[in-house]
């Protein structure tokens, strides 16, 4: 994975689900959240002339770089799930994936790129970082239609 590209093209069409200065957030080893204020980071080396993409690849050496995709949230009773990406979707998902994914309500979905490497992972993150428990979640690799639906959003904003 290009890295420095993946986070252009993540930033050049983001402004539906978060601000472009908040796409990045650092992840702890623990999956806990860290900071999403990428643009007043001082640590690692970061100069105060460093474009976004720098700064990113700088932290990246030290630390995992959670990098926002979308948002999804849950519609009870009906079974369906509205995504917020590039695009907008409307899922009507099946009693399975309803029950498998939607104790998780609102969150922020992408990929979790781990610290000095290109592996990454996909998962999601609480709306806000404010909260004491705020974390990441890995989310299982399955083949239902919902997983599916991101994953293939995922790709399409992956640089290679």
């Amino acid at each position: 994975m290009n890295i420095s590209e993946t986070i252009k093209n993540i930033r050049a069409s983001c402004d539906n689900y978060v601000d472009r200065d908040l796409v990045a957030t650092v992840i702890h080893d623990n999956y806990f959240m860290g900071t999403n204020n990428i643009l007043e980071f001082e640590d690692y080396g970061i100069e105060k002339d460093d474009n976004y993409e720098k700064r990113i690849l700088k932290i990246l050496k030290h630390e995992n770089v959670f990098l926002a995709i979308g948002m999804y949230t849950f519609i009870p009773v009906i079974n369906e799930c509205d995504i917020y990406s590039v695009k907008d979707y409307n899922l009507k998902l099946t009693e399975e994936e309803f029950e498998k994914y939607a104790n998780e309500k609102e969150r922020i979905f992408g990929i979790l790129i781990k610290k000095d490497s290109d592996d990454f992972i996909i998962g999601s993150t609480d709306l806000c970082g404010c909260s004491i428990d705020a974390s990441f979640k890995e989310m299982e690799k399955t083949n239902l239609d919902f997983y599916k639906k991101l994953e293939k959003i995922i790709d399409e904003l992956i640089i290679y």
